[in-house]
């Protein structure tokens, strides 16, 4: 399966520039669709605010699901593309992996609400391949797993014809190449664009139906196939289909082999061994071929989201924290827990707009270096509060620094990318392992306390949560948003901005370019240690997952949504989080708006990122800046005139 979504990868970066993180997620979203439509002859749509079912026909065939579901997917593949990646062609391409992200989270949530409570275990999977078992050597395979191996490479090899052959597939080169050449000669890149992101989403949808019964069709483990796909497209340096279905039934086959082996040899801990796999391969397809990796020939060069002058009027979110903080003593337990939540997200918020926002590092790993701090603070238990958080902090910028090591080699999608797997693999590999993070069972955090005074959460009843904890969590934040303004108004933070700006003319005027990213990623990784500690503390009892990737995902998510490229925009990203206060106002209005927050949130990130790349913040700040130009200006003079007058 890992080969059949690295083929569809291919496929959308060479038509349009693009690493689809969503492109599992597509897959997903029509095999759900598909066994849906098997079991009640209704076609559940993927548009919020329309009808969630649309009844087709009685008692479908395998055929007249399968026909209906890809006419699905070819429209599922086709809009996005018009609506989202054809007006994001001369974007940042921070713009394009966070619209791509915003896919992700939309199609994920909008499956659950779709199938239910239940997800897809409640979804009767009926295998469409033969089944049985082939021995091959002595070792027993499954038929369907043969099956599926043998149209994957058979779709990379008509899919590798199809390009290299026909004029549709030189039409797709010509517009990679050089699309203002490519229109000129009257290739049209939307009619080339919409058939290739079509094709793409078919494909992935057919073969995710396939193989269903092996993946069950689990929406998270479904959609984070991405990461290893990601390896395998690597491997085929984004150009080759079959180099990509070879390189992912490689990965596939090793993995496999890990869980048996990890089976067999029970000293072995009990951790995601496999979850390894993919980020080795990447981290050495970037080491060998990073630079060479092929990128769209563009008409415009990208930017990132522009940051705001360095002139920053500290006070006004410092006010801001303040003006909560007197207003916590007033609030009930929902609201004061909403508070809590949103200040420990707005620390890891912090960390996002660090790395990505000030100095330009697309980073996928803050709650991976959450928690790593979270997990620290038990481990050095009884080590008292705030001495714990901060070597916690510590102990994640060890980790930050050997993720800045990737970003001195490789930057923007590639840096995404091994960040994004770097986080999975920490997840399997370190907070899954029972000595450290206690496991799937957890650990318990211990109570924070300063020279006696009990700072902890835990209360009964209305005095839950405790008013001495979030007033600390509203200073920590506070801390924190005080040391970030100050490195961004300093030389350092000057430093950040010109290599972030132009990395070769920032090593040209003598900034040691490497010294600065791994100084970003290590701030980085010690806000989101200490937010990770906060969190900790919050919860009480955390897991093994408790710091998923798909919450790291989803902090980039509202972090990009509120405002990447200023500090205060971390604030508003706090208050977007799960559990944080805008879902406490929407349960207010009713359970329809917080049952969809996740699913709204990712719709409102592709419109942002398609419509208002500096993020809400930002394109209030800049419309404020706007308004205020145009009052000022003296009367009679407009436009360029006001500026020469």
């Amino acid at each position: 399966m890992v080969g059949s979504v690295a083929i569809g990868l291919v496929l959308t970066h060479r038509a349009s520039g693009v690493l689809n993180l969503a492109h599992a997620a597509m897959g997903m979203y029509v095999a759900v669709a598909f066994y849906e439509l098997r079991a009640t002859g209704e076609l559940i749509l993927p548009v919020l605010g329309l009808p969630s079912r649309l009844s087709v026909v009685r008692a479908p065939t395998v055929a007249t699901a399968l026909g209906v579901c890809m006419v699905l997917a070819a429209v599922l593949g086709g809009v996005i593309y018009l609506l989202i990646i054809r007006p994001l062609r001369h974007a940042p391409p921070l713009s394009a992996l966070v619209a791509s992200l915003g896919l992700l989270v939309y199609l994920m949530e909008i499956a659950r609400l779709r199938i239910g409570a239940q997800g897809a275990t409640g979804l009767v999977i009926d295998g469409i391949l033969p089944d049985g078992l082939v021995n091959i050597g002595g070792v027993l395979v499954g038929a369907d797993r043969l099956w599926l191996a043998g149209i994957g490479l058979g779709s990379a090899l008509l899919l590798a014809g199809l390009y290299r052959f026909t004029r549709f597939g030189r039409q797709t080169r010509a517009l990679a190449d050089n699309e203002r050449g490519a229109v000129l000669l009257g290739i049209s890149p939307i009619r080339v664009g919409v058939v290739n992101w079509a094709l793409a989403a078919m494909v992935a949808g057919l073969l995710m139906v396939l193989a269903a019964p092996a993946t069950r069709l689990d929406v998270s483990a479904s959609s984070l196939l991405i990461v290893p796909a990601l390896a395998a497209a690597l491997v085929a340096r984004l150009r080759s289909f079959a180099g990509a279905a070879l390189a992912g039934l490689g990965i596939g086959m090793v993995q496999s082999e890990l869980m048996n082996v990890q089976v067999e040899w029970t000293w072995l801990p009990d951790v995601g061994i496999q979850q390894g796999v993919p980020l080795l391969v990447i981290l050495a397809a970037l080491a060998f071929w990073g630079d060479d990796l092929p990128q769209r020939g563009g008409v415009f060069s990208p930017r990132l989201p522009r940051m705001g002058g360095v002139e920053v009027r500290s006070w006004r979110p410092l006010a801001l924290l303040a003006t909560v903080g007197v207003m916590v003593m007033m609030l009930g337990s929902e609201w004061r827990l909403a508070v809590v939540i949103s200040a420990c997200v707005a620390v890891i918020a912090l960390s996002v707009v660090v790395v990505t926002g000030l100095v330009g590092q697309v980073s996928f790993a803050p709650y991976a270096f959450a928690g790593i701090g979270a997990f620290t603070v038990i481990r050095l238990d009884p080590m008292p509060f705030p001495i714990a958080p901060l070597l916690g902090g510590i102990v994640a910028v060890a980790v930050g620094l050997v993720m800045g090591l990737l970003a001195v080699r490789v930057r923007g999608s590639q840096l995404a990318v091994a960040t994004l797997a770097g986080s999975l693999a920490i997840e399997e590999l370190v907070f899954r392992w029972s000595w450290f993070s206690g496991g799937d069972l957890g650990a318990r955090m211990p109570r924070p306390s300063l020279f006696g005074l009990d700072l902890g959460i835990g209360a009964v009843g209305a005095a839950y949560p405790r008013r001495a904890f979030v007033v600390t969590t509203l200073v920590v934040l506070a801390l924190c948003l005080l040391m970030v303004l100050g490195i961004r108004q300093g030389v350092v933070g000057r430093r950040w901005r010109a290599v972030r700006d132009n990395e070769r003319a920032a090593s040209a005027v003598g900034i040691d370019v490497a010294g600065v990213k791994l100084t970003a990623f290590a701030v980085s990784a010690m806000l989101a240690g200490i937010g990770g500690a906060l969190l900790g503390y919050q919860r009480q009892m955390v897991t093994g997952r408790s710091f998923a990737l798909f919450d790291s995902l989803m902090v980039v998510a509202i972090t990009y949504l509120a405002g990447i490229a200023a500090p205060s925009g971390a604030l508003l990203a706090g208050a977007l989080a799960s559990g944080g206060l805008l879902t406490v106002a929407l349960a207010r209005l009713g359970d329809t708006g917080a049952a969809n927050q996740f699913a709204v949130s990712g719709l409102t990130l592709m419109v942002v990122a398609v419509r208002l790349p500096a993020g809400v913040l930002g394109s209030m700040t800049r419309s404020g800046r706007t308004f205020r130009d145009r009052t000022q200006r003296p009367p009679g003079q407009t436009g360029s005139r006001a500026l020469v007058g």
